[in-house]
C-alpha cells in the first residue's frame, strides 16, 4: 500500500472518530437535558398534587362540618320534641274548707254545730283540706237526733311522671265512689249520678247499724277539673228517737255539695261563691283556667290519702254519738 493511500485512510479514520465523539457528546448532552427537565417537572407535579390535595381536604372539612352541624341540630330538635309535656292543672288552689258551705245550709244540716267547724290538719292547704261539723239535739226522754257533716277537698297538680292533674283527679274520683259503695257493714246501698254538680258527681247512700242506733249515711263524690270533693253526711235517731229520712238527708247533702263546688271555682277566679244559698253552677272552662298556670308537681296532692272520707264517715258516728251524756 502506498504512503498516500495510508494517509487518506488515517484521515478518514480520524474524521470518523471525531464524528463518533461529537455524537456521543450530543447524546450525553441530550440525556442530561432530559434528566434536568424531568427533575424540574417532578417538583412541579408534586406542588400541583399538594395544592389539589389541600383544596380537596378543605372541601371535605367544610362538608364534614356542615354535616356535623346539621346532625347536631337534628339531634337537638329530636330531643326537644321527645321531652314529655302535660297539660297544666286548671285549678291552683283550694278554698278554706270550713267556709265552703253557707251558714244557712249548715244550720239546716247540723243545727247545733253550724258555728263549730273543725278544720282537718294539712301540711299544704292549697292541695288538701277538710272540715267537719257535728250536731246532737238532745230531746230528753223523747230521744236525740244526731247529725255529722264532713267535707274533704283534694287537688291534683300536673306532673310529667304522674300525668296531668285532671286525669289523676278522674282516677281518684272513681276510687272514692267505689270505696263509698263498699263500706263494711253497709246495707241497702244505692248509687245515683248528681246533676249540675261539677264535671261529674255520684251520690251513694246506705244504712249502717251502730251500737248507738241505725245511721243513714250519704256520701257525695264530685270532681271539678283537677279537684275531687267528698262530702259525707249522716244522721241517726238515738235513745229511741225515730231515724231521719234517707231521702231528706240525700237532698241536703247534694245541696251542700253544689255550694262546695261553687266555692272551689270562686277560689280560682271563676263565678260563684261557697257562701251563697243558690245551688246553680256554671260550666267549668278547663282550657281558659289552665292557660297561665305552671306544671309543677305537688307531692302532697299526688299522694292518695291513706283513709278515704267515706270510711272515716262510717267510723265517725260512733265517736260523735258517744259524746251524748
Amino acid at each position: 500500500m502506498s504512503e498516500g493511500t495510508m494517509q487518506r485512510r488515517a484521515q478518514r479514520d480520524g474524521q470518523f472518530e471525531q464524528r463518533e465523539q461529537r455524537a456521543e457528546r450530543v447524546n450525553r448532552a441530550g440525556g442530561l437535558n432530559r434528566l434536568l427537565a424531568a427533575a424540574v417537572a417532578v417538583p412541579v407535579m408534586l406542588m400541583a398534587a399538594g395544592c389539589s390535595s389541600d383544596s380537596g381536604s378543605g372541601d371535605d372539612a367544610k362538608d364534614a362540618a356542615a354535616s356535623t352541624g346539621a346532625g347536631s341540630g337534628s339531634g337537638a330538635d329530636s330531643a326537644a320534641s321527645a321531652a314529655p309535656t302535660v297539660q297544666a292543672a286548671a285549678y291552683k288552689t283550694l278554698p278554706e274548707a270550713c267556709a265552703v258551705v253557707s251558714k244557712k245550709t249548715l244550720t239546716e244540716l247540723v243545727p247545733k254545730g253550724a258555728a263549730k267547724g273543725k278544720e282537718g290538719t294539712s301540711s299544704d292547704t292549697a292541695a288538701r283540706a277538710s272540715c267537719s261539723w257535728s250536731s246532737l239535739a238532745n230531746n230528753g226522754v223523747k230521744g236525740s237526733q244526731f247529725r255529722w257533716l264532713n267535707v274533704s277537698l283534694l287537688r291534683f297538680e300536673s306532673d310529667a311522671t304522674t300525668g296531668d292533674g285532671e286525669s289523676q283527679a278522674k282516677t281518684y274520683y272513681a276510687k272514692q265512689v267505689k270505696d263509698a259503695q263498699a263500706v263494711s257493714g253497709a246495707k241497702n246501698v244505692k248509687s245515683a249520678p248528681v246533676a249540675a254538680t261539677g264535671d261529674e258527681a255520684t251520690s251513694v247512700r246506705y244504712d249502717l247499724k251502730k251500737s248507738e242506733g241505725a245511721f243513714k249515711q250519704q256520701t257525695v263524690v264530685v270532681r271539678v277539673e283537677n279537684v275531687v270533693l267528698t262530702l259525707d253526711y249522716n244522721g241517726a235517731g238515738l235513745a229511741g228517737d225515730k231515724a231521719p229520712s234517707a231521702e231528706a238527708l240525700t237532698k241536703s247533702a247534694e245541696k251542700a255539695s253544689k255550694e262546695a263546688v261553687a266555692a272551689v271555682r270562686s277560689a280560682n277566679g271563676e263565678g260563684g261563691s261557697g257562701g251563697s244559698d243558690t245551688s246553680a253552677t256554671s260550666p267549668s272552662p278547663s282550657a281558659s283556667a289552665s292557660a297561665g298556670s305552671k306544671a309543677t308537681p305537688s307531692k302532697s296532692s299526688s299522694a292518695t290519702p291513706k283513709a278515704t272520707a267515706s270510711k272515716a264517715a262510717a267510723a265517725a258516728p260512733k265517736a260523735s254519738a258517744s259524746a251524748k251524756s
